[in-house]
């Protein structure tokens, strides 16, 4: 887990997103954004995966570099177009932590491991990418559910909820149930998992 190389890839990947110019205030302090998300997901994956393999620990902290490079509002503002957005970034990153990852020495078998872990290749099917997906709606809901459902439609945020709760392991929603969430916000999810329920 600590070798030099992984340690000089962490860091350069904090240095890319540290140029986003996107800021989060947490706790009284301005982050910017993408850095701050990287770490958020370094620490849910330890605590989900202690044991993670070192490509899938270089994927986590990679999934969102530099994604401000690459405007949601370059696309059109429907459903097509966030598909159509949410694939360029994910090549996008791609090519981004790869290019970071033969930079500080990694084997081409490893850079291709991280890709396709970024890619979002084989969620289902892949346990390693199972836990990337894990951390990820554990960031989401942790750090960025309470103030989206606040400029959210209900009814949508309710959908985003079901569908988040779906894709998660079971060992991932134990951890979601123990989350700090407002009141609101409880409501909200207790919802979405009551709708979940009374469509199974």
């Amino acid at each position: 887990m600590g070798s030099d190389r992984f340690e000089r890839a962490v860091a350069a990947i904090d240095a890319a997103n540290s140029e986003d110019p996107h800021v989060e205030v947490f706790e009284g302090h301005e982050y910017p954004k993408e850095l701050l998300y990287g770490q958020r997901m370094s620490a849910w994956l330890e605590r989900l995966r202690p044991d993670a393999p070192e490509a899938l620990r270089l994927a986590c902290r990679a999934q969102h570099v530099r994604r401000w490079a690459i405007p949601r509002d370059t696309f059109p503002m429907d459903r097509r177009g966030y598909l159509i957005w949410r694939k360029q970034l994910y090549g996008f990153h791609a090519d981004t932590v790869a290019a970071i990852l033969r930079e500080v020495g990694y084997d081409d078998e490893t850079i291709d491991r991280v890709a396709a872990l970024v890619r979002k290749r084989r969620l289902g099917a892949d346990p390693d990418a199972q836990s990337l997906e894990d951390a990820a709606c554990l960031v989401f809901l942790e750090h960025h559910f309470a103030g989206f459902a606040e400029k959210t439609d209900e009814e949508k945020i309710i959908g985003i909820l079901r569908k988040t709760w779906g894709k998660m392991s079971a060992a991932a929603r134990a951890h979601a149930g123990t989350l700090a969430y407002s009141e609101d916000a409880r409501k909200l999810l207790e919802r979405a998992l009551a709708a979940r329920d009374d469509s199974a």
